[in-house]
């Protein structure tokens, strides 16, 4: 295992909740319900959704957060079961006196999170957005899932420096009290390599998932994201891209399909990794029909 460290910077916002020896980053606005929770991917933060998160406070209550390990929570070992993450979580929003049932709103690896929590808490989850997510059946369309090697201090600081610009973009119609303290916290070696360690063990959570049982039936709509992130652009063939998007969309109409109120949508101006500022407006409007849906 490896542990990482907490940033040196304090959160922008927010507070902290003591979770079992653990300090854990929480912000939260809005009031109302069902509350919206967003559950960030892999080298995601929850302030990464504040464009997001601060349409929805709007219209109800909306809370992001840091996983263990994470952004500006204490460290942790990683990576981790789907089932610690799903636990503390609920912990969380529990000592944060955020009523259930919730919206959860998950992104890329979060997706995997999301539907564990559902397995082990199916009274609390009201419905499910997924934002080009992981799913457990992904080797049905796509090729086998490999274990990542974690790359080294080399590379990690190649990776920051070539990733400099896309969170600059990502980030530029934040207020710089937010903005510089986002943009530092991802340029960090700390960051880069916190969300390698999690993307490290997708074969065993796909293995989790499946022996977890089935996941309930709950209102969901998933989002596909058919832009070309610059990573997977230098990383594979036009060909294996090919195969990679009609496999998605193949993956997220089964998953649509697996529920009794589910649905898909495709966002072909949006990459996978910055889907949310990519296309907000498709975003909210998914997460507000959901939530409508399930008040």
């Amino acid at each position: 295992m490896n542990t990482t460290t907490r940033p040196a910077r304090q959160a922008p916002l927010g507070r902290f909740y003591d979770i079992n020896g653990r300090s854990l980053f929480l912000h939260r606005s809005g009031s109302g319900g069902p509350p919206v929770v967003f559950l960030p991917g892999a080298s995601a933060i929850g302030l990464d959704y504040l464009n997001i998160h601060d349409r929805v406070r709007q219209f109800t209550m909306s809370v992001l957060y840091d996983r263990g390990g994470t952004g500006w929570s204490g460290p942790a070992d990683l990576p981790r079961t789907l089932a610690e993450v799903a636990v503390e979580l609920r912990e969380l929003l529990r000592a944060a006196d955020v009523p259930a049932p919730f919206v959860l709103v998950a992104h890329s690896l979060g997706c995997a999170y999301a539907r564990r929590f559902l397995q082990l808490f199916p009274e609390d989850v009201a419905g499910v957005v997924y934002l080009d997510g992981f799913h457990e059946d992904w080797e049905t369309y796509m090729p086998p899932l490999r274990l990542q090697k974690v790359p080294g201090t080399v590379v990690l600081r190649l990776v920051c420096l070539l990733s400099r610009g896309t969170y600059r973009r990502m980030f530029a119609s934040w207020p710089r009290e937010m903005r510089e303290p986002l943009v530092a916290h991802h340029f960090t070696l700390a960051s880069q390599r916190a969300g390698a360690l999690e993307r490290s063990n997708q074969p065993e959570w796909r293995d989790e998932l499946k022996a977890g049982g089935p996941v309930p039936d709950v209102p969901s709509i998933a989002l596909t994201a058919l832009g070309i992130d610059p990573a997977m652009r230098l990383l594979m063939s036009p060909k294996a891209l090919r195969q990679l998007y009609t496999g998605k969309q193949r993956l997220y109409d089964a998953l649509a399909a697996s529920v009794a109120h589910g649905e898909h949508r495709i966002l072909s101006a949006a990459r996978h990794s910055t889907i949310a500022t990519d296309c907000p407006d498709a975003v909210i409007q998914a997460v507000r029909d959901l939530w409508q849906r399930v008040c």
